[in-house]
């Protein structure tokens, strides 16, 4: 029977314990994925390192898509989510994919879904909750064919007017897109584990509730540069002629590390006193693989929006 989330424990993904939060973040009601560091890495990372052939209006915009990439975090605000929980409640599921609460057949028929709602059709037939389990995959797919239709528009907008209209719809999509390719990153947004290992645990993992916040937030704010990512990230741009199939392949590829992050936390414990070497790699090739694959669905975004057909 697969492992489910409830409720409370999808409403407190991101929660830290409040020291952590006071000595490490400095934030105030509301903590980002990734932290707002963390995130504002691969939104630099990958749009310096944009091909120069890329509209020259898009590679001129490396610190506004930085700014943009933690958006949806923000859109988490308390103050906010007081007067309505609309909102929150609206775009929560996107952040994450939990892969190990379906069977592998269950999950490849969800996947392969046209679009978010047969996914949780077909999910809900076999007893699992989508919203539950997370949407990630379909709203990093969602917003980049979102990009390249915004793309097709550009290249064919009949005055300069309408094209820089066009512009500032397609820097805020790409901006938003790369806030879930962030998440995707962290083997912490693909698994029941997201938080404390949950269930059976014959390593002794941490099961501690601040897991999450210790390694997206804490150790990133106090150990991680654009420096310690940018020469991780690869030269040449890739074109994904099937952007799903890339989407799914990037995502078990994090998953496949979920494993390894609570191996490391085991090792030296995530947080601001960690000082392992090794986790230091692996924090930085995990920012490096979201500025990788970011990078490479704007690119393939534009690339593919020359012809009427991606593949």
């Amino acid at each position: 029977m697969p492992l489910t989330r409830s409720t409370p424990r999808v409403r407190a993904r991101h929660t830290t314990a409040f020291a952590l939060v006071i000595a490490a973040l400095l934030l105030p009601s509301s903590i980002f994925a990734w932290g707002a560091k963390g995130h504002r890495i691969v939104g630099a990372v990958a749009a310096a390192s944009l091909p120069d052939s890329m509209p020259a209006f898009f590679r001129a915009a490396v610190d506004q898509l930085a700014y943009l990439n933690p958006e949806p975090d923000r859109w988490k605000a308390r103050a906010e989510r007081d007067l309505d929980p609309a909102l929150d409640g609206a775009f929560n599921a996107d952040h994450f994919v939990d892969l190990e609460m379906a069977t592998p057949a269950v999950l490849a028929a969800a996947l392969k879904a046209p679009h978010r709602y047969a996914y949780a059709d077909t999910l809900r037939a076999a007893g699992v909750d989508a919203v539950t389990m997370g949407f990630l995959p379909f709203a990093m797919l969602e917003l980049t064919q979102r990009l390249r239709q915004e793309f097709r528009m550009w290249r064919t907008a009949p005055d300069s007017a309408t094209r820089s209209w066009i512009e500032a719809r397609i820097l805020n999509d790409a901006g938003i897109l790369g806030h879930y390719v962030a998440d995707a990153a962290n083997p912490a947004h693909t698994t029941i584990h997201y938080n404390g290992w949950a269930g059976a645990n014959p390593n002794g993992y941490a099961t501690d509730r601040a897991f999450h916040g210790r390694f997206e937030t804490a150790y990133v704010q106090a150990h991680i540069e654009q420096t310690d990512v940018k020469p991780l990230v690869r030269a040449e741009a890739a074109v994904h002629r099937d952007v799903r199939a890339a989407i799914i392949a990037y995502i078990n590829a994090s998953n496949a590390e979920v494993e390894r992050l609570y191996a490391l936390d085991k090792n030296d414990a995530w947080g601001i006193d960690s000082r392992s070497a090794e986790n230091k790699q692996f924090t930085a090739a995990r920012l490096a693989a979201g500025a990788n694959m970011l990078r490479d669905l704007w690119w393939t975004a534009w690339v593919t929006s020359a012809g009427s057909a991606p593949q």
